[in-house]
C-alpha cells in the first residue's frame, strides 16, 4: 500500500471509452468537485476558486471527449499554492478557437495561460492554469 508523506498536490482521474461526453464531464467534475477541497486546503476563498477550477475542467472534458484521441480521458488536477493546473487529454487536434466551441471563452477568461503539448498516444493535451488569488484583509 502506498504511503503519502505531507499534503496531496495532485490527484488524477480516468474515464473510460464507454462515457461519451455528457457523461465523461459529469464524472470528471464529480470527482474534481470532491478532491479539490482537500487540495485546497482551508483557504478563505477555496469555494470560489473551486468553482472556476470546475468550470474550466468541465469545458476541457466536454471538448476533449468530443474529439478524443486516446481510449480513455485522462486528466490530472495539481495545485502548487498559485494556481491549479489541470491537464486533460487526448484530443484528436488542436485545441480549437473560443469562436468554434463557445465554452472555451469561460476558460480563456478563467485561466493564467493555457496550451497544448502532443501526448503519448499522438493526440493533443490540454493543460490550463487556474490562478489562486487571495484576498488579503
Amino acid at each position: 500500500m502506498p504511503q503519502v508523506l505531507g499534503a496531496v498536490n495532485s490527484l488524477e482521474f480516468r474515464v473510460g471509452p464507454e462515457h461519451g461526453p455528457a457523461q465523461a464531464m459529469r464524472r470528471s467534475r464529480r470527482f474534481a468537485a470532491m478532491v479539490l477541497p482537500a487540495l485546497l486546503g482551508e483557504l478563505p476563498e477555496a469555494a470560489a476558486i473551486a468553482e472556476s477550477v470546475l468550470a474550466v475542467l468541465t469545458e476541457l472534458v466536454d471538448v476533449t471527449a468530443r474529439h478524443r484521441a486516446s481510449v480513455d480521458l485522462a486528466g490530472r488536477i495539481s495545485y502548487d499554492g498559485a494556481h491549479v493546473l489541470l491537464t486533460v487529454g487526448e484530443m484528436n487536434r488542436a485545441l480549437p478557437d473560443p469562436e468554434v466551441e463557445p465554452g472555451l471563452f469561460i476558460v480563456h477568461r478563467s485561466v493564467d495561460d493555457i496550451g497544448q503539448y502532443r501526448g503519448d498516444e499522438g493526440g493533443h493535451v490540454t493543460w490550463a492554469s487556474v490562478p489562486v488569488r487571495l484576498s488579503i484583509p
